[in-house]
């Protein structure tokens, strides 16, 4: 597998998570909605939103016949200010401000609002990896939390959004602070 790819399995046994975390990993609701029941404050703080070269491992969920330019946003989402989450979001050029009007404008908002709110949004299935501390994603998650070790793998989900001829893929890896919630 070249440098900087994770396997993306179908099925959630394809990554062996832990048991604390599988219920996290292959819940369809909004995760925004479930992070908000499970702590007493809820923030999203947003790393970066511009245009990058898209990964190794998503430019073609997204079909595109190679990496290029990419609208991406990163946020870290807390848990009574514990980082629980790190979101990475790309948007196709083929993908417009018509199909995506507030992907440019969200600010410190989460986008799951506006997936799960928003009834021309359709939900492609979950596809599920274990990251390699190499992996861009990792790297960056590690660097978000300036945490100076990180070894184990991260457990990732990632989705295809479609709203009219737009297309988002959201991918979010669940650092390990999630345990220490309730899965419900």
């Amino acid at each position: 597998m070249p440098f900087g790819c994770a396997r993306w399995f179908s099925h959630i046994n394809g990554v062996n998570p832990p048991p604390a975390l599988r219920p996290w990993l292959t819940d369809r609701t909004s995760l925004t909605q479930k992070l908000i029941a499970q702590c007493g404050q809820f923030r999203v703080q947003t790393l970066r939103q511009e245009n990058t070269s898209s990964l190794a491992d998503e430019y073609r969920a997204v079909g595109l016949a190679r990496r290029t330019r990419v609208q991406t946003r990163e946020v870290l989402l807390r848990c009574d200010e514990e980082p629980v989450v790190f979101a990475h979001t790309i948007m196709p050029p083929s993908a417009s401000t018509a199909d995506w009007p507030v992907f440019g404008t969200l600010g410190q908002r989460a986008l799951g609002t506006t997936l799960f709110g928003d009834p021309r949004v359709l939900r492609g299935e979950l596809e599920y990896a274990r990251l390699r501390p190499q992996h861009p994603l990792a790297r960056r998650a590690r660097a978000a939390i300036r945490a100076e070790r990180m070894d184990s793998p991260v457990y990732a989900r990632r989705c295809l959004f479609r709203r009219k001829n737009g297309l988002l893929l959201v991918t979010e890896l669940f650092l390990p602070p999630i345990a220490m919630l309730g899965p419900e």
